[in-house]
């Protein structure tokens, strides 16, 4: 059995990943923020958590931990004239520095472990640029560049990959997939013609999480239906 932590576990991506974890019968910490009435999860501890809080209370991990998944994120399309720039810098703190701090937390409990993992996420947008995706793909950009140098800087203790996803059908992009209409239409756009599945993630997530993958760190792995390689 192994102890991990998910931050953002309430919901969409993270919600199906704190239950693959449970049933394999694994120690499983998830925190949610404003959503108080998620689905609970048998084998699943939830606890109350604010990543933009100066210090998170991380304290309920313990002495030691396996895992840690960071799922926290915003999907704000808009044209780049709209945009503030302090909503640039929310966005970062949410996406990028809330990511930070958690990672600092948590690195005297991951380093006990024989072997840790990371795994963050990112979106199809960084690398394959659309549209009214300035904000999110400039937040998950950092990402990508903070993974791939902790996986240098914490080799071979801890393995860091990131997960992009294309579009997803989780609460955080109700308004972009709010009739069937504008669901049928994003699924046309991916080669494999339909949009992603919170569980799609999780399994990779899973994955990454696993001694299955000891020998990946560092990687941003593409889960997007074949939109970022496939021109079909």
């Amino acid at each position: 059995m192994k102890k991990y932590l998910i931050i953002g576990g309430s919901t969409g991506i993270g919600h199906s990943l704190a239950q693959i974890l449970a049933q394999q019968g694994n120690e499983v910490h998830a925190t949610y923020n404003k959503t108080e009435d998620f689905e609970p999860i048998q084998g699943v501890s939830f606890h109350s958590l604010n990543v933009m809080d100066d210090q998170p209370d991380l304290d309920f991990v313990g002495e030691s931990l396996d895992g840690l998944i960071y799922c926290p994120g915003s999907i704000n399309l808009k044209p780049f004239g709209r945009l503030k720039p302090e909503s640039f810098i929310e966005d970062f703190k949410l996406q990028v520095v809330g990511a930070i701090k958690v990672i600092q937390a948590c690195l005297p409990t991951l380093k006990k472990s024989e072997q840790a993992s990371i795994v963050l996420f990112s979106t199809v947008a960084v690398q394959h640029g659309f549209n009214f995706h300035t904000q999110v793909a400039t937040s998950k950009g950092a990402i990508e560049g903070l993974a791939r140098s902790l996986a240098a800087e914490f080799a071979p203790k801890i393995r860091v990959n990131v997960i992009a996803p294309s579009l997803t059908n989780t609460p955080l992009a109700n308004k972009l997939l709010s009739t069937e209409d504008k669901i049928q239409a994003n699924a046309d756009r991916h080669p494999l013609k339909r949009i992603g599945h919170a569980q799609d993630s999780a399994n990779m997530a899973e994955f990454l999480l696993s001694e299955k993958s000891s020998w990946i760190s560092g990687q941003v792995i593409s889960v997007d239906g074949g939109m970022s390689r496939l021109k079909v």
